[in-house]
C-alpha cells in the first residue's frame, strides 16, 4: 500500500511540482492538497486556475480535490503519513507550522529555508549526506514525538555545484568562488507574470549569496550527537543573478585545491561518482547522477536541466585557471532537482531507512 501524503503550500510553483510528481509515484500517493486560508474550500483546479505555471499538465486525480487550509494540521495530517511543504511565509510562522505538523507524529519534508539551520533538523541532498538522517532521533527527542520530525533540503541554488564537487573533496578544495545564474522560476514566476525579467538580469537575490556560501558547509559537515559539525573548507565566496531563463540554475566554478588534481583525475571521480540514493535504487534517483558534457557549449538551461528527469547534474567546460586550480561550470533544474524533486528524493531515502511508515489505523 502507498502512504498517504499531502503536499502544504500546494497552488504555488514548487507546491505544483510536488503535485505533479506524486501523481503516478510507485510509494506515495497523493490524499490532500493544502494552501493558505485564502484558497481553502475550494476545488484544487478552482484554486489554481489561470495561475498553473508548469508545462506539465494538472494531474486529473488532483484536480477536485478540495484544498484544505493549512492552518488546521491537527484535522488534515490525521490520515496522512507524510507532508511536504513549500509555503510563502515568514521564518517564525513556518517553524511554527513546520513543528505543529511534526508533532501530530506526521513527517515533515521542508522546501522552505526556516528549518534549514535548526540545529538537530538534518539538510539532505541523498546522494551525498545520507547519513545526516540520523540526527532525527535527537530531534524527536526534543519535539517529544515518535514517528514526527523535520527534514529539508538545502537551496536550490547550490545544488549544482556542491554535487559537483562532492568526488573531488578528497583533493582537499580549499578555496571556491561560485556565480550562480538563476532561473525566475526560483522566484515562483513565469515571464508572463514577470515580463520586466525579459532580456533582463538582475545581480541580487535577497539571500542566496548567504545560503549559497554557507549551506555547503552543512551538506560537507559531519554527524554528532544532536548536531552537525560544519565543514571548514573550502572557503566559499558567491555571487548570485536572476537571468532571463524560466528552468535551471547554472554555475561558475572556479576551485583551489591544496592537493590539486589532474584533468582526468577529475573526469573520472565525476563519471564513477554515485551516491546513496543511487545504491539504494530509490524511484526518483538519476542514473548517472553527474553528467559531464565535453561540447565547449554545454550545458544549456534549454538543452540539459531535464536531464534525468531534472534530477541529474550537468557539468562541463573544465579547465585549468590561472588564478585558482580548475574552473568549470554546472547546471541544475531548480524546481526539479532543486526543490520539489529533491523532496521526494529525500522522503523515498527516509521510507527506505524507516523513517517514515505508515500510520497505523
Amino acid at each position: 500500500m502507498k502512504l498517504r501524503v499531502g503536499v502544504v503550500g500546494a497552488t504555488g510553483y514548487v507546491g505544483q511540482r510536488f503535485v505533479t510528481l506524486l501523481a503516478e509515484h510507485p510509494w506515495f500517493e497523493l490524499k490532500k492538497v493544502i494552501a493558505s486560508p485564502h484558497s481553502a474550500g475550494k476545488r484544487y483546479d478552482e484554486a489554481v486556475a489561470g495561475r498553473w505555471k508548469i508545462e506539465v499538465p494538472m494531474p486529473s486525480q488532483a484536480a477536485g480535490l478540495i484544498v484544505q487550509n493549512s492552518l488546521d494540521y491537527q484535522e488534515y495530517t490525521k490520515d496522512l503519513d507524510l507532508v511536504f511543504c513549500a509555503v510563502n511565509m515568514n521564518k517564525t510562522d513556518i517553524i511554527s507550522l513546520e513543528e505543529g505538523i511534526a508533532k501530530t507524529e506526521t513527517p515533515v519534508i521542508s522546501n522552505n529555508s526556516a528549518n534549514r539551520w535548526t540545529t538537530d533538523v538534518p539538510m539532505i541532498i541523498p546522494e551525498i549526506n545520507a547519513d545526516h538522517s540520523a540526527l532525527i532521533n535527537a530531534q524527536k527527542k526534543r519535539l517529544g514525538t515518535q514517528t514526527g520530525f523535520i527534514a529539508c533540503k538545502p537551496n536550490c541554488s547550490i545544488q549544482s555545484y556542491v554535487p559537483a564537487l562532492t568526488p573531488l573533496l578528497s583533493f582537499e578544495p580549499e578555496a571556491l568562488i561560485v556565480s550562480t545564474y538563476q532561473a525566475i522560476s526560483g522566484a515562483g514566476k513565469t515571464f508572463a507574470d514577470w515580463p520586466e525579467m525579459e532580456h533582463n538580469l538582475i545581480p541580487f537575490i535577497g539571500g542566496e549569496e548567504e545560503k549559497s556560501e554557507k549551506e555547503p558547509m552543512k551538506i560537507w559537515g559531519s554527524l554528532a550527537a544532536d548536531h552537525i559539525e560544519l565543514a571548514s573548507r573550502p572557503l566559499i565566496s558567491a555571487q548570485c543573478y536572476r537571468v532571463a531563463v524560466q528552468e535551471g540554475h547554472t554555475a561558475s566554478v572556479a576551485v583551489k585545491f591544496r592537493h590539486k588534481p589532474k584533468q582526468e583525475e577529475i573526469l573520472a571521480a565525476w563519471k564513477n561518482y554515485e551516491g546513496e540514493a543511487q545504491r539504494l535504487q530509490l524511484p526518483s534517483a538519476p542514473h548517472p547522477f553527474l553528467t559531464y558534457r565535453e561540447e565547449d557549449n554545454r550545458p544549456q538551461p534549454q538543452l540539459d536541466a531535464l536531464t534525468e528527469h531534472g534530477m541529474g547534474v550537468s557539468i562541463g567546460r573544465l579547465r585549468e585557471d590561472p588564478v585558482f586550480d580548475y574552473k568549470f561550470c554546472c547546471l541544475s533544474h531548480n524546481t526539479l532537482r532543486g526543490a520539489a524533486g529533491g523532496g521526494v528524493l529525500t522522503a523515498e531515502l527516509l521510507y527506505k531507512q524507516g523513517y517514515i511508515q505508515a500510520k497505523k489505523a
